[in-house]
């Protein structure tokens, strides 16, 4: 049987000649400049992917095959999201006040041709896997920091030694309390979910692990038993999806995402508008595109198939969450709201003032921290029927 590792390199796609052979040659008439644009960034379609491609062009295919559209840039950034602004060592970027990213590996299953970090994915000189000692220190100095998101490249891709070596780092630092892994393994190459894995991971909870899926096709079944896989070893497991053009920007197909996430015990997490990266965007929708998909989720089925719609803000003002408009109007005295049928509901607002004043109460800070009811004393036991005689002492 194979490992993991024979599976990856063996049956991998990773050159142009060898997809125009699988493909077929008339469905690549720009070969030269696809060759630009694998160049950019890398390239490689794990055997997984390849499998589920159906033709040319499908929401598999256009997630991983080089286009010619990534060579026009019009106003793309290439460090969209400013992370290496807020990178104070190599391989961390510490943007929000308790938690902070460590990127850990390089390399990926497959390159997300959509890729908000392809200008030093799969570079192992600019995620460097030799300068983690300036990570840790950073991370044990900064005690406000207790959330780390292990990322890269894809962090399952380093063997369970050297995952193990960085779990156990990582939860040697006391002011640490929760580790999550990104991840996007259990699509790509669902070969890595092993026992062994489950084991290493096991050892050091909580551990989350957010994978990614883009579209409903990609919940294969050897994808979703590597998910059952890693839920039955108590990982908590949620889904970052990325609003895609032509692969996942309509309301049937997000649906059916979402609910086949749930089956597979996979918490929706965040639906991302696509990053306004150079190089990728011919991916982006319409915001309104995204509203539209989340206001088709909303009501019409479970909340827990409702993930966070969000940007994550150009020029690294993270991530903002946005809302279809239920909110009509809104004074002192009422709230206005519609429902996601579109009816209409008025929700009365508490007149604190005459609530005060009915309760007959202070409203002084100090009196609100007093009891409301009186304890009622415990009642006293009943007297004994006789007493037992003392006794004399001879």
């Amino acid at each position: 049987m194979e490992t993991w590792q024979e599976v990856l390199r063996k049956n991998s796609i990773a050159s142009l000649d060898t997809l125009a052979s699988r493909f077929g040659a008339e469905n690549f008439p720009e070969l030269d400049r696809l060759r630009l644009a694998a160049e950019n960034f890398e390239f490689r379609i794990s055997p997984a992917m390849v499998d589920l491609i159906k033709s040319p062009d499908d929401p598999i295919w256009r997630q991983y095959v080089p286009s010619v559209q990534e060579l026009e840039v019009h106003d793309g950034i290439v460090d969209s999201l400013n992370e290496d602004e807020d990178s104070p060592v190599p391989n961390i970027t510490h943007r929000y006040p308790d938690r902070a990213l460590f990127l850990v590996s390089p390399v990926c299953a497959s390159y997300c041709r959509f890729c908000t970090r392809r200008r030093k994915v799969g570079d192992p000189e600019k995620i460097p896997m030799s300068q983690f000692e300036s990570a840790f220190q950073y991370l044990e100095s900064h005690t406000e920091i207790r959330d780390v998101i292990m990322s890269g490249g894809d962090p399952l891709l380093l063997n369970d030694r050297r995952l193990d070596a960085i779990l156990s780092r990582l939860r040697s630092i006391k002011h640490i309390e929760i580790i999550r892994i990104g991840s996007r393994v259990p699509c790509h190459l669902p070969e890595r979910i092993t026992p062994e894995l489950c084991a290493t991971i096991k050892k050091y909870h909580p551990v989350w692990i957010n994978t990614h899926f883009n579209h409903p096709d990609e919940l294969t079944p050897a994808a979703v038993k590597g998910l059952g896989m890693l839920a039955d070893a108590g990982i908590p497991l949620g889904c970052q999806t990325v609003l895609l053009r032509g692969v996942n920007d309509t309301p049937e197909v997000m649906k059916q995402l979402m609910h086949r996430l749930m089956l597979a015990r996979v918490r929706p997490y965040y639906i991302y508008m696509a990053d306004q990266v150079a190089g990728a965007e011919h991916f982006r929708t319409s915001v309104q595109t995204g509203i539209q998909i989340m206001e088709s989720l909303r009501g019409w089925t479970s909340g827990l198939a409702n993930p966070q719609f969000v940007i994550d803000a150009p020029g690294g003002g993270g991530k903002i969450p946005l809302l279809p408009e239920y909110v009509l109007s809104m004074n002192d005295e009422e709230v206005v709201l519609r429902n996601f049928r579109g009816d209409q509901f008025v929700y009365r607002q508490p007149n604190e003032e005459e609530a005060m004043a009915a309760m007959g109460r202070r409203t002084d800070p100090e009196y609100l921290f007093q009891p409301t009811l009186q304890l009622k004393k415990p009642a006293k036991r009943a007297k004994r029927a006789s007493k037992v005689p003392k006794r004399k002492l001879a």
